[in-house]
Parts: C-alpha cells; structure tokens; sequence
C-alpha cells in the first residue's frame, strides 16, 4: 500500500504549480487535507488534495489541470499527516511548487485577483468582499469542495454555478506579471532564480518542467516575496510566454507553456527534457504513425514557429477548420508560423493549438490522479 500512495503522490505532485500561464484554480492546502467528510478518514490526508484535482478535470472537462497551493508553514510539521505526506509537501515548498506562509492571510484571494483564477473553498471571505468585489458579483468564482455521489463536488458561495469560472487578471497583476522579480534571501525557491533551494530539493522529480515565477504580494503597494516577507527587487522584463494545448480524441490531455529560450517538442515519447510525451493517449495506428519526436514550437520575435521532426509528417488546420479541403500538409523539416486560430495536426483526432482554440468536452473521462489509491486510504462516504 504504501507503494500505491507513493505514486498517487507522485502523481499530484505533477497537478501543483505556481505557473501563472498554467495553474486554473487557487486552494489552501492546509484547508484541502482536512476535508474529513469526502473519505471519512483520517483528520488530515494529502491524498484529498488528488480528490478535489480530479474534481477539477470533471468539471473543465480537461485533462491534466494544475492548482496553485497556499500552504500553511505548519502543515509540514502537521503530526495528523504521514511522515512520507509531510516529507513530499516539504519537498514541493524546496522546489517552488507551492507557497509555504508563515500566516497565509488572504494570499488566496490575493492570488485569485491577480491571476484571474477561481478559488476552491469552504471559507465564507465575508470581510474582503469590499477588496475582492468579484467574489460577490462573479458566481462561480469562489466554490466549496463538498461530498458527492462520485466524488467531490462543488457548490458556489454566490449564485448556483457548479462549473469554476476564471476572471481576467486585474491590471495590478498584469503589471507584476510583466517583470521578473528577485528575492534577497538566499535560495528563495519562488524568487531565485530557480527552485531547489532546500532539504528535499534533491528528491525533486528530474521530468518535471521549471515552475514559473508566481505573482509578487503586495504589501503597502511595495512588490514582495510572500514566503519570507521581503521586498523583491525588479530584475527586468519577464520573457514573453505562450501556452499550447494538446488535444487527443476531443479532449485536452495537457498545456505548456513555451518561451523564447526553451524550444519544446510533442511527439510519442521525446528525448528533449521539457518535452511533451502523447504515448499514453494514443491508439496502435496513432502511435505507429507518430514520431518520438513529432513536432518543435519555438518562439521567435513574439511568433509561435512549429517545426515538423518526424518521419511521416504533419498538417495544419487553419482558423481550426476540420474541413479536409482546408487541410495544408506540413512536410518533414518545414516549418511555419502558428498564427491565431491554427492548429497542427500529428494524427486525425491529435491536434496541437492555442487553449482557447481547441474543442474539448468530448464524452472522456480525464484521467484521474487516483488511480492507483488503494481502496482502503480512501473511500467514498455513502459508496
């Protein structure tokens, strides 16, 4: 069993970030793991975090969808968790995966308000309803998790969505997200430069991509690191970013995120570290024709350039048309711009676009991060 929870983990760990361009929704960790009532278990279990994650994909009807975590600092000390559950939650504050606070405050809604993202709580926030206006006027903005027929469900503080809603970022937080900030405490795994910085840094997973830099918070209007407290100094403008989707059978398995200085390729199963691996989704007819590299986007002068690497070649659907007479065939080693709208094509049902350009919601069911639980660490109530 303990094997079994160690790869449930290992799976959720691949479900946090603090990447703005990827992350859909904002949760207190420290809240997450006491939802006693969604397993009648025990009072606290990292495990329910994986609960709400797959909540979360049923509800975008999307595939592999990340949550940015604020984590109470006591959590990692927390005697209700398993040492190993302490151990990996230490390990995702070394690597910059989560936001680990010495009094959280409302850093949640702060984030939701600078991102743009829905928030996943039971918490009422009636005295920063004046601060945070949306979260009265945008139904959907802030829900409950709470137990359902086949798992967790969500319920909204305001209205009667049961969908999140994603908001626009406000104007403060594109102006923080528009320049790269450094933290002067050393090893800082949000504003150094990179993660890594402590104890358990060296147990971190080599597959994952760098985390992005999260949004600063502001304290007396001054931009500063919310995990030590510290004013950030303004290291330059942020390198401009672009997240694609891909989609496989109508549904988006996974987004990344691509910059100008880290190419990224989508094939079967690619060598390049960063790349983005199809094998799992597809059937034997897509797997033979798709290469093990298949595609490289790189971004060159704000342009999204996709390159066909493999040996049997790829199309274009322009403006997303499905119609064959549409169809521009995109031979081995040509490239071409990505313009608004387009996608590539791998294989008929495999496509590779702009998030917001691509169909989902097709009749799937995401792949749960779950899957491996053991029966007997989590169990539904009334199941």
């Amino acid at each position: 069993m303990r094997f079994e929870i160690s790869k449930v983990l290992d799976a959720i760990e691949g479900r946090v970030c603090t990447d703005p361009s990827l992350a859909r929704a904002v949760i207190d960790l420290a809240e997450v793991i006491r939802y006693q009532d969604l397993d009648g278990g025990r009072p606290a279990n990292l495990l329910r975090l994986g609960m709400i994650i797959d909540a979360l994909s049923r509800q975008f009807e999307e595939d592999s969808v990340p949550v940015y975590a604020v984590v109470h600092r006591a959590v990692l000390s927390d005697a209700d968790l398993t040492s190993n559950e302490r151990m990996v939650v230490r390990r995702w504050a070394d690597d910059g995966l989560v936001e680990v606070l010495d009094n959280p405050g409302d850093r949640m809604l702060e984030v939701a308000d600078l991102l743009g993202l829905p928030v996943l709580s039971r918490g009422r926030f009636d005295g920063l309803r004046g601060r945070y206006p949306w979260v009265v006027e945008q139904p959907g903005r802030i829900l409950a998790p709470v137990p359902g027929p086949g798992g967790p469900a969500f319920v909204a503080h305001v209205g009667s969505a049961t969908v999140p809603v994603e908001g626009q970022p406000s104007p403060v937080g594109e102006k923080l997200l528009a320049r790269q900030w450094r933290c002067p405490e050393p090893g800082c795994a949000l504003f150094g430069g990179g993660g890594g910085g402590g104890a358990f840094a060296d147990l971190a997973r080599v597959d994952r991509a760098p985390a992005g830099q999260p949004p600063p918070s502001l304290r007396n209007g001054v931009p500063t690191c919310p995990r030590h407290g510290t004013r950030l100094s303004d290291a330059g403008p942020r390198p401009r970013a672009e997240v694609l989707a891909v989609s496989v059978g109508g549904l988006i398995r996974r987004r990344f995120v691509l910059t100008a200085d880290q190419p990224v390729q989508v094939g079967r199963a690619p060598d390049q570290p960063g790349g983005v691996t199809l094998g799992q989704w597809l059937n034997d007819e897509a797997r033979r024709w798709i290469s093990r590299s298949h595609l490289q986007f790189e971004l060159r002068a704000g342009e999204v350039i996709v390159t066909d690497v493999s040996t049997n070649g790829s199309g274009i659907r322009p403006g997303g048309s499905m119609d064959e007479a549409d169809r521009q065939p995109l031979k081995p080693r040509q490239s071409r711009i990505l313009d608004g709208g387009d996608m590539v094509e791998l294989y008929p049902g495999v496509q590779v676009g702009r998030p917001g350009e691509l169909a989902s919601g097709a009749p799937i069911t995401p792949a749960s991060v779950m899957a491996e639980a053991p029966t007997m660490a989590m169990r539904l109530p009334n199941a």
